[in-house]
């Protein structure tokens, strides 16, 4: 037995060395799926919709049967078996409890369809993490998530100006305004704040060439239209924290910034900041978007915007909590749970508490909470380690510009849910990834 164990222990050990250093054609198909997923999710209205969801389906079973022969091919599985996964798995644990006789969800088709979701998230995180593994495919990824975010953002903006009936002009929303391919464009604000941080840190970084920044700052200065198009208050402060953290983190001596500069880079780093503003709200004013801009700094509301009650909704996502303390209401059963409480006339279903942390108290309890606290902290904590030890670079650049992208999305979260939107939540695992993942420098 003890022969056994010490086999197992050796070959993942084996498996471990050999993560970042082979390149199987299998691995190179699983990777470009991985690319595809949240592209094809975004472009289908966010995959909010169920339909969109069989096509996702079948996109997670091909991976899981290519990363199966893969490993039947290479005798091993390939997995990064970081501690970053464990909270997606006490989420999932968390949900099965809820759907059984001892904690009834007061939703329960809703918390199914949400635990299934949430498998498929766990997936796609763990096939990140395990082939997203080499330096040409991280910087494949993170090419990806730019050029892909500046298309969308300019996408968005000539839809917004063109003033469409609907998406593509073929689908009305009724009770949110879209923006882009969203269905509600406070989750295309947080989309920006994602990819935009990718671009800010590579813009602020040392790896890329000057010929390239300028690139950068065509497509960081349209994403930051876009975003204040939106109008979204949480999408706009989401992005300046961004902005905020990216330049702390350049500034800051010692391991967590090896390359910080001197005196010169770090006041040029600071006037490139301010420019980037100056042009942005420019670039508003001059496109007509200057009611957009006075929502986003909080003086006017959008008529008939019902984001505007959160003062009604979260002392209720209080109270849900307090009556469901340990395991919540249930997934996605806050719709469900927010009528016993509700006050108002009863004309708009709300179902979400436009806060994810009250909601996440709300639906899952303390058990839930705990699990996306340790999410947070299990990525800030691997992504600054990976940030200390790249030696300057393109790995640096890239994981500060990931790390700045969740913590717009993590900031934002307090005043919305953007992550419910399914799109965001496959983003926010890749660049998750891209600031965590250990990388080879052979292809």
């Amino acid at each position: 037995m003890d022969d056994s164990l010490k086999t197992r222990r050796s070959i993942f050990r084996a498996h471990d060395v050999s993560i970042g250093e082979e390149s199987s054609r299998l691995s190179s198909v699983i990777f470009v799926l991985l690319c595809v997923v949240p592209v094809f999710a975004t472009i289908l209205f966010g995959a909010v919709d169920n339909t969109t969801w069989i096509f996702i389906s079948l996109f997670w079973a091909v991976i899981i049967m290519l990363w199966l022969t893969d490993a039947w091919k290479a005798r091993g599985l390939l997995l990064n078996t970081t501690a970053l996964q464990v909270p997606l798995l006490g989420l999932i644990t968390v949900g099965l409890v809820q759907l059984t006789p001892l904690s009834a969800s007061l939703d329960p088709y809703s918390t199914r369809f949400f635990v299934s979701r949430l498998v498929v998230y766990l997936v796609f995180f763990a096939a990140c993490l395990t082939y997203v593994n080499t330096e040409l495919r991280l910087k494949k990824a993170v090419l990806m998530v730019i050029v892909f975010g500046a298309l969308m953002a300019f996408f968005g903006i000539l839809q917004r100006l063109a003033s469409p009936d609907g998406i593509y002009g073929i689908r009305e929303t009724a009770q949110s305004i879209p923006f882009g391919p969203f269905v509600n464009q406070h989750h295309f604000a947080a989309f920006m704040q994602m990819t935009g941080g990718v671009t800010v840190g590579l813009l602020f970084g040392n790896s890329a060439g000057r010929d390239k920044k300028i690139l950068l700052v065509i497509a960081l200065v349209v994403m930051s239209v876009a975003t204040i198009l939106t109008g979204s208050r949480g999408g706009l402060l989401g992005f300046l924290s961004v902005l905020v953290f990216v330049t702390i983190l350049n500034f800051l001596p010692g391991p967590l910034r090896r390359a910080s500069g001197n005196n010169t880079s770090k006041f040029a780093l600071i006037a490139a900041a301010v420019a980037i503003i100056a042009l942005t709200l420019g670039v508003v004013l001059f496109l007509g978007g200057d009611d957009s801009l006075l929502r986003g700094v909080g003086i006017a509301n959008a008529e008939g915007d019902i984001s505007t009650g959160r003062a009604h909704f979260w002392p209720i996502a209080i109270r849900i909590f307090l009556e469901h303390p340990i395991l919540g209401a249930g997934y996605d059963a806050f719709g469900v749970a927010f009528t016993k409480h509700d006050t108002w006339n009863g004309v708009f279903r709300v179902e979400q508490a436009h806060n994810e942390y009250l909601q996440t108290l709300a639906d899952a309890g303390i058990a839930g909470f705990i699990c996306v606290a340790g999410f947070i902290y299990l990525l800030f904590r691997k992504a600054l380690a990976t940030i200390a030890n790249a030696v300057g670079g393109f790995r640096q650049d890239a994981a500060i510009g990931a790390l700045a992208g969740c913590f717009g999305i993590l900031i934002h979260s307090f005043f919305d849910f953007p992550l419910r939107t399914p799109s965001n939540a496959f983003f926010f695992l890749l660049i998750a990834a891209t600031a965590t993942v250990p990388i080879s420098r052979k292809p």
